[in-house]
């Protein structure tokens, strides 16, 4: 089991910055996958970034790269992802997903979400 809370949402300008965190309960938060994902009002939850177990790879949807960078603390059982020139088309509701794995097998678990709203 993995227990996931997310902080660090709240209002910013356009072209402002955030910083999300995402702190795991857990005794397997080293061996998962760690993503953020986002959703909009009225629109399907979407990938925006992940990055593996070891950290060494990550990757972004298009929309966010060169702006956001996702990082991890595997001593501290914390994923990060930080937000930079936001955009207001960037406002939604940020969870954080930890993809644990068991052989070829993996286990899904979610956060409960933080906003975060760009005005223009």
């Amino acid at each position: 089991q993995v227990h996931l809370v997310e902080s660090g949402g709240g209002l910013v300008q356009a072209g402002g910055s955030l910083r999300l965190s995402c702190a795991a309960s857990g005794r397997t938060f080293s061996r998962s996958d760690m993503g953020w994902f986002r959703q909009a009002p009225g629109k399907e939850r979407e990938f925006v970034a992940d990055i593996t177990w070891n950290g060494q790879t990550t990757s972004y949807t298009d929309s966010v790269k060169g702006r956001f960078t996702i990082a991890r603390d595997n001593a501290m059982n914390t994923v990060y992802l930080q937000m930079n020139s936001l955009k207001p088309e960037d406002t939604a509701v940020y969870y954080c997903r930890a993809r644990a794995w068991s052989s070829l097998l993996y286990s899904d678990y979610w956060g409960q979400g933080t906003q975060v709203t760009v005005s223009s």
